[in-house]
């Protein structure tokens, strides 16, 4: 399941809560402790929710249970879990395909890896087509001309060659029929940098 960084930050709240004191925090509690709003911490475990990475009780009170361990490890050195589906045209919401891939030979036991398959032609020029799979290390920093795995300030992801510029960021696709994304330094989060293209033919 493909998170936010502050969606992994809420859920892993939320188990330690849970772990120090049996029940979940409230709406509140962890509103003051993100030093956001309630109303925001609420479309985030609705958001949650609806990945099925936590439930909700509707007639308990504090009874958040959490499905997903984001700290887990892969379940074995030889297998990659697919995380859902990366835009490589218009950014889209990520949907989560429960699906894997044995990639022993790709990546040594331990590593900090995950796969997406590509939706769309946008870095068509770099030989990533539509329903390839990228293999993506677990990144939350870029080199101009990397192809990265962004998030954008809406929590839209998308597949495409990081540069930074000044106070900007642009996301340029490797397609010469698309233009590149301009977005403040502040409004894109890195979370990955494909590291090798898998063609299932």
């Amino acid at each position: 399941m493909f998170l936010t960084k502050r969606q992994y930050d809420i859920v892993r709240f939320i188990k330690d809560y849970r772990r120090e004191n049996v029940i979940s925090p409230t709406l509140e509690e962890m509103a003051t402790h993100f030093e956001v709003s309630k109303i925001t911490i609420y479309e985030h475990l609705k958001q949650l929710e609806k990945k099925q990475v936590i439930r909700k009780s509707k007639h308990q009170a504090r009874s958040i249970e959490v499905l997903m361990d984001p700290d887990a490890q892969a379940e074995s050195r030889s297998e990659l879990k697919i995380m859902g589906t990366i835009a490589a045209g218009r950014p889209v919401d990520v949907v989560a395909e429960p699906d894997s891939f044995d990639l022993a030979d790709l990546v040594p036991p331990g590593g900090n890896c995950y796969l997406l398959r590509v939706q769309g032609s946008s870095m068509i020029d770099e030989q990533i087509r539509d329903g390839d799979l990228v293999l993506v290390e677990n990144r939350n920093s870029a080199y101009n001309g990397e192809i990265v795995v962004a998030v954008t300030s809406d929590e839209e992801t998308t597949l495409k060659k990081f540069y930074l510029e000044g106070d900007r960021v642009r996301l340029q696709p490797a397609n010469a029929e698309m233009q590149p994304l301009h977005l403040p330094l502040g409004e894109v989060e890195i979370r990955g940098i494909v590291r090798a293209v898998i063609r299932q033919v």
